[in-house]
């Protein structure tokens, strides 16, 4: 299929362009990181930053997108399921 927008930079407030399913882990990082996180089941979502930092996002609802980049999602603090990494 053709891609109209090609030719034009993708921005930062762009649509992902692909996305992977999460399994969470305590120690290892996404093969690259995700722009935001897609929340299937509700919970609390545990995740790692490109800088290192940790922040837990409590009572996340289920579909809800979490405009945060991530290098991964920690098993431990995370009670939210069917998480996407999209990018």
């Amino acid at each position: 299929m053709a891609d109209r927008f090609k030719d034009f930079a993708r921005g930062l407030t762009a649509p992902a362009s692909d996305a992977f399913a999460v399994t969470a882990h305590d120690s290892t990082d996404f093969p690259l990181a995700a722009r935001a996180l897609y929340v299937g089941r509700p919970g609390d979502v545990s995740r790692e930053a490109l800088e290192g930092n940790e922040a837990t996002f409590v009572g996340v609802a289920a579909g809800t997108v979490l405009p945060v980049s991530a290098v991964r999602v920690n098993d431990t603090g995370t009670t939210a399921g069917d998480i996407v990494g999209l990018l």
